[in-house]
């Protein structure tokens, strides 16, 4: 027998833990709370009674002053159990964010590197953030707010068939038309179009992200949002999403919907009129207009009660909508863990025919890749943009695994290797550096918590980063990226540098770590890169050609397959692509700016 599937409101609340109770409480002094603001209405209702019974004269209208006291009293109540409600649902509501914050990291924690990449930093902040600020609003407010009104529904329906179902029939007609037109703009089809909505809004923040990122560019090169497609495509995408739901669907129910409500006593009028007559024959003329009374009262409220139970139906769709996001973080693959992992022997690097393809992607991105590279050796890698080179080095740490075949480590497979072994033996140095909002310091102390200030600074100056620090106003203590204080793309790549020393991994995998570099800057990173790589595994992606002739190999990679592999003087008389590269190279090295004559 398959499993019940649980509701998305009981799945979110799985998140409030031990709080839950106190979501419950507060729903339920929500309900008591609307059924004491509906009292008020049931005096009115007996004070016109009383004074219908005793017109002409009032003054033996005995009860008026108890009923107004009952009212006040109730209306403060109601107030005051409101207020405990809401108290009680907020704190469960920021313990359910909280926790959705929490346990959405810890996860992304055990996934692989590479999910970063396929999943941007705007789109994976709007999934997990933005999703738990709406669960936050609607644990904190929406929820009690939905119990309430379904409360109020109820005691509406005891109430209008209390006296005369025919008034009440005639009331609760208003809400019938209501509640179709509600299913109309929520059920069904338009379910799924709300749905595609709410993922044109996750695209664009993803996109959005991107194009600030790009900021920068867009700036110096004088361009406009459209150079960014993608943006461009994920704002009209949205907005044709936005008014086809809101245009499309939503027009004429939502105006049929406003009309029947805040129109509703115009349904209680025929039903009085078609009455009156029969009423004023039998003599009970009195308890009619009594009666008339209660229903115009209540009539007048219906339109409140209706729109809450819309709100009810929104926040229900928000709840659904956010766990879907929520879901996509939590759902993320866990990079699998050997139960009993080994130690590898040495630091050598072995691919064993290797093949990788990225998912959602029909064609791999590595075919058969074979190659050793023993301790202490440096093997380069080379060859066009797109053949593969940052693919394989993204496999050595287990950015990804791959999809056939093996990467060893120490003549281990790295699987078999505890995930925190694994980082431990290797440093990484990339061509797009990061560095956090924190201290020069902290900064580099990252790759080693444990380290002492005087080893941040040998590492900062074996890193060449010298004259970094003494041009910062505090020094190693300044703040990076605040009052001003940022640093340029290479002085970035030095502390970098200066972070993987500090590590002191046996294995360094190097991306590029002098593109963005000028040639004083480079010059220095070459001095900080003898430092690192002293006596170390190395694989280093190179597009300057001029850095790696003093490998001990060179591996060319095209369009995912190695086809050479050699020292720099060997492929350079092979006449293969290494030597057209080299050639191409030199040329380019050489261009000038020519004089016209």
């Amino acid at each position: 027998m398959a499993k019940k599937q649980k509701s998305p409101l009981s799945r979110l609340l799985e998140f409030a833990g031990n709080y839950k109770i106190l979501t419950f409480t507060g729903l339920l002094l929500s309900g008591i709370a609307q059924v004491c603001g509906m009292i008020p209405y049931i005096c009115i209702w007996l004070v016109i009674k009383d004074l219908v019974a005793t017109a002409p004269n009032f003054t033996e209208a005995q009860n008026i002053s108890k009923y107004g006291w009952i009212a006040f009293t109730a209306a403060t109540g109601g107030i005051l159990i409101y207020f405990m409600a809401l108290l009680c649902t907020h704190l469960a509501a920021f313990r359910t964010a909280s926790n959705i914050r929490k346990q959405g990291i810890a996860h992304l924690m055990k996934t692989s590197l590479g999910f970063f990449d396929t999943n941007g930093s705007g789109l994976l902040r709007n999934r997990l953030d933005g999703a738990a600020s709406e669960t936050e609003t609607l644990l904190a407010h929406n929820l009690a707010d939905i119990v309430g009104t379904v409360t109020m529904f109820i005691a509406m329906l005891i109430l209008m068939f209390m006296f005369d179902w025919r008034m009440g029939s005639s009331c609760l007609l208003a809400a019938v038309i209501s509640i179709a037109m509600l299913f109309v703009m929520m059920g069904g089809k338009n379910a799924k179009l709300m749905m595609e909505y709410q993922s044109a809004q996750d695209y664009m923040a993803k996109a959005g992200t991107e194009y600030v990122r790009g900021i920068p560019v867009v700036k110096v090169f004088q361009q406009t949002v459209y150079s960014f497609k993608a943006f461009k495509d994920a704002i009209e995408n949205y907005s044709k999403k936005a008014e086809q739901y809101t245009d499309g669907v939503c027009r004429f129910p939502q105006s049929v919907n406003l009309t029947v409500t805040e129109g509703a006593f115009i349904f209680l009028v025929p039903v009085v009129l078609l009455l009156a007559p029969s009423a004023l024959a039998s003599g009970n003329f009195s308890q009619f207009v009594t009666d008339f009374a209660f229903y115009a009262v209540f009539s007048a409220i219906t339109s409140t009660a209706l729109a809450k139970i819309m709100f009810a139906s929104s926040g229900t769709m928000l709840a659904n909508t956010a766990l879907k996001r929520i879901e996509t973080v939590m759902n993320a693959p866990i990079l699998p863990q050997c139960k009993h992992p080994k130690e590898p022997d040495g630091n050598s690097i072995e691919f064993n025919n290797v093949t990788f393809t990225y998912e959602g992607t029909d064609h791999p991105a590595l075919y058969n890749i074979s190659f050793k590279v023993e301790n202490g050796q440096t093997v380069a890698l080379v060859g066009p943009s797109g053949g593969g080179k940052t693919t394989v080095a993204s496999l050595i740490p287990r950015f990804w695994d791959v999809s056939e075949g093996e990467v060893k480590i120490g003549n281990v497979n790295v699987k078999e290797i505890a995930q925190n072994v694994l980082m431990e033996k290797i440093s990484f140095v990339f061509q797009n550096t990061r560095l956090f909002k924190t201290s020069i310091f902290e900064n580099v102390r990252a790759a080693k918590p444990s380290a002492t200030k005087e080893e941040v600074m040998q590492a900062l100056n074996e890193a060449q980063c010298q004259d970094i620090i003494e041009k910062l106003p505090h020094g190693i203590d300044t703040q990076i990226g605040s009052k001003g204080t940022y640093l340029s793309g290479g002085e970035q790549q030095r502390i970098s540098l200066a972070r993987a020393i500090l590590k002191d991994a046996p294995i360094i995998v190097l991306d590029e770590a002098t593109a963005f570099a000028d040639p004083e800057n480079e010059a220095l990173i070459h001095k900080a890169l003898k430092h690192l790589t002293k006596g170390k595994t190395v694989i280093m992606i190179a597009h300057r050609l001029s850095t790696v002739t003093g490998a001990d190999r060179i591996i060319v990679l095209s369009e995912g397959r190695i086809i050479e592999d050699g020292t720099h003087e060997s492929l350079k008389n092979a006449e293969g692509l290494y030597a057209k590269m080299w050639t191409d190279y030199n040329t380019a090295a050489e261009w000038k700016i020519g004089v016209s004559k």
